[in-house]
């Protein structure tokens, strides 16, 4: 499972900080939140717009309107079906659009990279673009795929044609940038002014983006009172929310060391929450506690989950880990990170195929993708600790000891189950 934990963490967290040890969640704070409410997946707003659409339909404006709410049901639910539906619903829009085309091609841009269809994305932000229509939104479009793709000279372009210190926007995209290079104070005091501009205007949607975005990057640096707290935030606005539920279960099991405690918070989330990688997190906890009752019943669910075609690329990363560290079926490792550099060429995509090339037995090759690609390029504890394995099987010793200082900093991001495999490096 020591993959399993790797894989979580890559997602979970994405730079180094300092473990809070004194107990930080309380059930009295949380509770209430994890009662399991049936998600409303329809509306008499939604039921009318939907109405309007026939087989041979020409109302653009239904289509568009059903696309956003099936989005928002798919946010809600993590139910890939409703994320396809909206892709439907979106091309159609794309197809028959005449006027504001341009707007229909970012948010079906925008589907894709929930899809992890990267490069499909960008084609469509540069049809966008081509037809014109708001900058600043195709700029930020473009910041954003080619953070995803690892194009960062690029995204940084894209970024400086933005610049604008009162636009929400631009903010969260400039804490991105930062926390991508490294700069973990900057990007934290970024992500408070968007808050404060959130909080300004009111917008719940931008208050619970702002209130869970900032309480990772708490948590990345060690404040792990004030992540817990804006998770918290984020459930007084969304009872539901099931990101901030998944963040309390961390902060439970990595620092507080409740094990049983953060399984009960996620078995109260997937109950209506339907997204794979919640069963693989419960199945990492119960591995810690050695319940393989619990561990092989969330495994079983997981990857009966993904076995999903409609899921496409977006559970590679997660199902690396397993071949991996669970089924250790190396060459298929290997083949779907050679897929992942394909799709998404970044540090972490990389430091999968040397990984992937270690567990073959290909050492030199690992050595040096990991040379070109990842070190130096990343903070990820994750994937530094993926660096460190591949430095230890080549003898470079200075470097293993460079990188297991950085670690055994990062072991809240890493997670209680990793502490050994980290100094035993």
């Amino acid at each position: 499972m020591k993959l399993i934990k790797l894989l979580i963490v890559v997602i979970l967290v994405s730079s180094c900080g300092t473990k809070n040890k004194d107990t930080v969640a309380h059930k009295k704070d949380y509770n209430k939140y994890l009662v399991s409410n049936e998600i409303e997946t329809t509306s008499k707003y939604f039921d009318l717009w939907n109405s309007k659409i026939r087989p041979d339909s020409m109302q653009l404006t239904s289509f568009g309107v059903v696309g956003g709410e099936y989005n928002r049901y798919f946010q809600q639910t993590g139910d890939i079906k409703f994320l396809k539906k909206a892709e439907k619903s979106l091309k159609k829009a794309v197809d028959i659009a005449n006027i504001g085309k341009p707007g229909f091609y970012r948010s079906l841009a925008r589907n894709y990279i929930s899809q992890h269809r990267f490069k499909e994305a960008l084609l469509l932000a540069d049809s966008a673009a081509a037809i014109g229509g708001d900058f600043n939104e195709n700029q930020s479009l473009f910041f954003d795929i080619h953070m995803e793709l690892g194009s960062y000279q690029k995204a940084e372009q894209h970024l400086d044609s933005l610049k604008n210190m009162s636009d929400f926007g631009y903010m969260i995209r400039l804490a991105k940038w930062n926390d991508y290079k490294g700069d973990l104070d900057t990007t934290i005091n970024f992500m408070e002014k968007a808050r404060t501009k959130a909080e300004t205007s009111k917008s719940k949607d931008l208050m619970l983006w702002s209130y869970t975005n900032l309480a990772d990057y708490y948590g990345h640096a060690g404040r792990i009172q004030d992540s817990y707290n804006h998770y918290l935030k984020a459930l007084e606005i969304d009872n539901d929310n099931a990101y901030a539920k998944k963040g309390i279960a961390w902060i439970v099991f990595s620092n507080d060391k409740n094990a049983k405690e953060a399984i009960r918070i996620l078995d109260s989330v997937t109950k209506t929450y339907n997204a794979p990688d919640y069963f693989l997190l419960k199945a990492e906890i119960a591995d810690y506690i050695g319940n393989d009752l619990v561990r092989t019943r969330n495994l079983d669910e997981y990857f009966t989950r993904v076995k999903n075609e409609a899921y496409g690329d977006m559970y590679n990363a997660y199902n690396l880990g397993l071949y991996v560290g669970e089924t250790k079926q190396y060459d298929n490792a290997l083949i779907l990170a050679q897929q992942e550099v394909e799709n998404r060429p970044t540090p972490e995509s990389y430091s999968w195929l040397a990984y992937s090339l270690l567990k073959n037995g290909d050492k030199e090759k690992a050595l040096e993708v990991m040379n070109t690609y990842v070190y130096g390029k990343t903070i990820e504890p994750a994937l530094l600790y993926q660096a460190a394995e591949v430095y230890k099987a080549n003898g470079k010793s200075e470097r293993v000891k460079e990188l297991k200082g950085e670690l055994i900093g990062a072991i809240y991001e890493l997670g209680p189950g990793m502490e050994k495999q980290v100094h035993d490096l």
